[in-house]
């Protein structure tokens, strides 16, 4: 990837109460997608993770209370937007998504072979092992997903992707407010963008805690197939 090319991508980096790891996150985007652009969207954060990524030098956008994932990452589609990036790209703020697989991850979009790519942990042997409760979900995604798109999609549930120029607009009016990931992939093929997934490498969470426990994991294959059925029967 060049340093023009690189000058192209922003990374949004949705953040809510990660200062364990946040500094670790912006520093591994440096080293392996310098001259990216780097935003950080602190959604409310009541620990120091604002101030860690100020001091880090990433351009940071500050929610003043938390509204969650979907309304995180829109303000950093409005950004990109604003800013003209041709490619925005998530990286969670918790470590898992390396920053070194953020080249293959964009490289078929600055191709022209698609309009969003989604990392899957699944592809070529990934070695991912979720929990039972998330691998049931996920499975059930999977095919339910794979229906409606006509093609296997493996991961779903992947927050690691980028998005070209004509995503990003889209998702600066439509983006899914909670538990965003599966339903905007229906979104995006309801309005003909093409979506391919990218093999990917990605670690263990480095900090924190995962809010997706059991229990949320049922609550949350319920809402997220309600909303999909319900995006399905709008015209």
């Amino acid at each position: 990837m060049t340093q023009d090319t690189r000058q192209k991508i922003l990374v949004i980096i949705p953040a809510f109460n990660e200062e364990e790891t946040i500094a670790s996150v912006i520093a591994d985007v440096r080293a392996h997608a310098s001259g990216a652009g780097i935003l950080v969207v602190n959604d409310g954060s009541s620990d120091s993770t604002a101030a860690i990524a100020e001091r880090m030098g990433a351009v940071t956008l500050t929610h003043p209370y938390n509204l969650g994932i979907g309304a995180t990452m829109q303000t950093g589609y409005k950004y990109a937007r604003l800013k003209g990036f041709a490619v925005a790209v998530q990286v969670d703020a918790d470590g898992q998504h390396r920053a070194d697989q953020i080249e293959p991850l964009v490289k078929p979009i600055l191709e022209g072979r698609a309009q969003i790519t989604i990392g899957s942990r699944f592809l070529d042997g990934g070695g991912y092992k979720p929990s039972l409760a998330r691998s049931a979900g996920m499975a059930v995604f999977s095919k339910v997903v794979s229906i409606i798109l006509g093609v296997k999609v493996t991961d779903t549930t992947s927050g690691f992707r980028a998005s070209g120029r004509d995503v990003i607009n889209y998702f600066c009016y439509h983006y899914p407010d909670d538990y965003p990931e599966v339903e905007a992939l229906v979104l995006l093929h309801r309005k003909g963008f093409r979506i391919i997934e990218v093999p990917v490498r990605m670690s263990e969470r480095a900090g924190g805690h995962s809010s997706i426990t059991p229990t949320r994991s049922v609550y949350y294959m319920i809402k997220v197939l309600l909303a999909i059925f319900v995006d399905l029967l709008k015209k």
